[in-house]
């Protein structure tokens, strides 16, 4: 299609999850209203639309879980599950009007960084556009992971993923074979081990399992959060307290966990009498290294008599036998994957193409690394939300997306300054620095250090997923845009007018 033809706006947002919406109530809040969203699938919610198994729910307190700037004082339970959630985002585009910026059925196939028009273009299910500011809020939860099973397309039965749930499938007196021990299965296996006939959990690695605090939220509670404001924000900012002082037994002192270990260990006791599966169910890494799951349900569950367990994973399908790693075979008549996401090797990558002409996934292809979690080297006006080494292991992703949209607020603040046909591109030498210190911090973690192999680990065994630090400290780092971090790019032949001193203060 000509260029003439193509839509421009001033900002193109990928994803309607938590960071897409956000993402759009600041612009709108900015008083941009040049922008679109733009969603794959027919409704708005990210992976809390995506992710509908039984027993979905979030690991992080509601009132934490939400948006600083939409409270909901309503939340049902300390943890809610994923309909209220998902409710909650769809209340929050209605609330802020963002439904008329939001193209649903539009996936972004490609897009590519012009040199010469300085803006990028994308094509989409729902047709071409140009955009000077590109914001990918498509999320490290977005695109399951399949493994790699020898002969699971002779399987005969139903297979699907846990965050592609067959509700049309019932599995009721059904053989069914879980596979994946991480955060959706611990939901799941409790949710339909009443119902099934056989439930065979495949583990490679057991979890560290804690109790859930969880209980339904009163309405006396409800009721005071909405008239006295105040003791809804007390309640986030004790429950933010909290999280932020157990920080450094992540980050800096792994031994500290041990207390915490016992009282996993202690968890599982009370629900685990036989002592073979309590041993098969003991994890050999320091607790944290992998996310710590929380489940009053789950070991109750595992210890039901229609309930097996093969502690040495999946190892191949002969028809409808699965075939342990052991050599123990299980008849099934589906089998559900609960083996996460693509996190290090994000599908997006492949379809950005960038300055140099290359793809931002052959740019990653030793490891993701963007500045300040944010901005990629030689991909100009592209900003990610929940981008490199923005993950936490014990706090709300929430905050560390509202400070990556104070990063984007002040990025589209600094070009307006700039003024003209403007873009800004990160510098290599800035975001090399920035993953060095990233990477030195990340050598006393527990996710390096703790013995485990997580899914925070890219394929070479480096840390580019999680944030070594606090959430505080990570709102300081993205308050604002260091103009001396950027190269300023102008289209080819414009005079420099008021770029120069600009130029002069990313050299200085």
């Amino acid at each position: 299609m000509a260029e003439r033809e193509r839509k421009h706006v001033r900002v193109a947002v990928i994803g309607s999850g938590f960071g897409g919406l956000g993402a759009a109530v600041r612009l709108r809040r900015q008083g941009i209203t040049d922008f679109v969203v733009l969603e794959r699938a027919g409704s708005v919610g990210g992976t809390w639309r995506d992710n509908s198994y039984p027993g979905c729910a979030c690991d992080v307190p509601s009132h934490l879980y939400s948006f600083s700037f939409a409270p909901n004082p309503e939340w049902p339970r300390n943890f809610s599950g994923q309909p209220h959630i998902r409710a909650y985002l769809e209340r929050v585009a209605d609330s802020f009007g963002l439904r008329p910026h939001i193209r649903f059925d539009a996936e972004v196939r490609s897009l590519r960084w012009s040199n010469s028009a300085l803006h990028w273009e994308l094509e989409t299910a729902g047709g071409p556009l140009t955009a000077d500011v590109v914001v990918s809020a498509t999320g490290p939860l977005s695109d399951p992971k399949l493994p790699d099973v020898p002969g699971l397309d002779s399987f005969p039965g139903k297979v699907f993923h846990s965050a592609r749930w067959d509700h049309d499938y019932d599995l009721r007196a059904k053989r069914v074979a879980m596979i994946g021990t991480g955060a959706s299965a611990i939901q799941i296996v409790p949710a339909v081990q009443p119902d099934v006939e056989r439930l065979t959990l495949f583990q490679r690695t057991p979890p560290w399992v804690l109790p859930r605090a969880d209980r339904r939220i009163s309405a006396a509670e409800k009721w005071l959060h909405t008239k006295l404001p105040a003791t809804r924000a007390a309640r986030r900012g004790l429950l933010w307290g909290i999280r932020e002082l157990q920080v450094s037994a992540f980050t800096k002192r792994p031994n500290e966990l041990g207390m915490i270990e016992f009282l996993a260990r202690n968890h599982m006791k009370k629900a685990i009498k036989d002592p073979a599966l309590r041993s098969a169910l003991t994890p050999d890494y320091r607790i944290g290294c992998k996310r710590i799951l929380l489940s009053n349900t789950y070991y109750p569950a595992l210890a039901r008599p229609n309930v097996d367990l093969v502690a040495s994973g999946l190892k191949e399908v002969r028809g409808s036998t699965l075939v342990g790693a052991d050599g123990s075979e299980v008849e099934a008549d589906a089998i559900v994957f609960g083996t996460g996401f693509h996190v290090t090797d994000m599908p997006i990558a492949h379809r950005v193409t960038g300055a140099k002409g290359t793809t931002l996934a052959e740019e990653w292809k030793d490891g993701m690394a963007a500045l300040r979690g944010a901005s990629a080297a030689g991909f100009p006006n592209f900003l990610t939300i929940i981008g490199p080494n923005t993950g936490l292991g014990n706090s709300s992703m929430i905050l560390m997306i509202e400070a990556q949209l104070n990063y984007m607020v002040d990025f589209l603040r600094q070009l307006d300054i700039l003024g003209g046909k403007i873009a800004l591109s990160a510098r290599q030498s800035a975001v090399d620095e920035w993953t060095r210190h990233i990477q030195r911090r990340m050598e006393r973690t527990v996710w390096n250090t703790g013995g485990c192999d997580s899914w925070y680990l890219d394929a070479n065994g480096r840390n580019t997923t999680a944030w070594p630090g606090t959430t505080a400290e990570f709102k300081k780092v993205t308050r604002q845009v260091d103009l001396a971090e950027y190269e300023v790019l102008r289209p080819p032949g414009a005079t420099a007018g008021r770029s120069a001193g600009a130029r002069a203060e990313v050299a200085a």
